[in-house]
């Protein structure tokens, strides 16, 4: 059985004194949104921790401020420093967007937005680049009636369907690996939401990256072991925890999860 895969995910944004300065951020819920410092700084540590993979989202799309130049340098800083495989989103809107940011450093690109309003992007990007470089990603909302939905546009445009029935056609589409967040849970660390998370796990067959909402060392086992996850990703949890991805791992492989103890 493959390792399973602990992943930090750091977003990133002009700074509010200086649009012009990308920093790593944490959000809460899509919307409130906390400035931690820099992120190539942060992705070196993460490095030394011993991360399997790094996620960079690029925030800046859906605030307005979006900067090709400025997210292709935060990747091209990346790829010169931190040997790890790196996937980057945000701004991708077609095959050439892809070819660009795979040509400057990316292994992985995640895309969510353009191929709900273009599924046939997903389609050509895998038969172009490869399955294994595409990854879907999606954003999901559970209603106060229990019924989940997905959404687009950073949280803010509802879809009319679940997370499962999009993932199982993602995979139909080509894509290599679902990293699916759900927005209620996100930077609250209270949990992730397992149930979601073990239905999409169990119908597909190309790996789900869970997200959202890890807190406790705990919940990154709980995401292996009850929802089935390949990898589990967290933004906020290294950045406010005081305890390390060392540490994270040790207790996920004490949980019994094959996970990678040694450099």
């Amino acid at each position: 059985m493959a390792k399973r895969r602990i992943i930090p995910k750091l977003q990133f944004l002009g700074s509010r004194n200086d649009p012009d300065d990308f920093v790593l951020v944490t959000t809460v819920n899509f919307e409130k949104i906390v400035e931690m410092g820099n992120p190539i700084s942060q992705a070196k540590i993460f490095q030394a921790q011993m991360a399997d993979e790094l996620i960079f989202i690029d925030l800046s799309v859906y605030k307005g401020e979006y900067q090709r130049a400025a997210s292709l340098e935060i990747l091209d800083k990346a790829a010169r420093n931190i040997f790890l495989p790196l996937t980057i989103g945000g701004g991708v809107g077609s095959v050439e967007d892809i070819r660009t940011f795979l040509n400057h450093g990316a292994d992985k690109v995640a895309i969510n937005t353009k191929i709900i309003e273009n599924p046939d992007l997903l389609r050509k990007a895998s038969l172009k680049f490869g399955a294994s470089t595409v990854v879907a990603s999606i954003d999901y909302r559970v209603e106060l009636d229990g019924n989940r939905y997905v959404y687009s546009q950073a949280g803010q445009a509802k879809q009319s369907f679940s997370p499962l029935e999009w993932a199982q056609e993602c995979e139909k589409l080509g894509a290599g690996e679902i990293l699916l967040t759900c927005i209620n849970n996100d930077g609250l660390r209270e949990g992730l939401d397992i149930p979601t998370i073990r239905e999409v796990s169990d119908a597909v067959n190309i790996p789900v990256i869970a997200a959202g909402g890890c807190g406790l060392a705990r919940h990154f086992s709980e995401g292996f072991t009850e929802g089935n996850a390949d990898a589990v990703s967290a933004g906020t949890f290294f950045c406010f925890q005081d305890q390390n991805i060392m540490q994270t791992r040790s207790h996920v492989h004490n949980a019994g999860v094959n996970v990678r103890i040694r450099t």
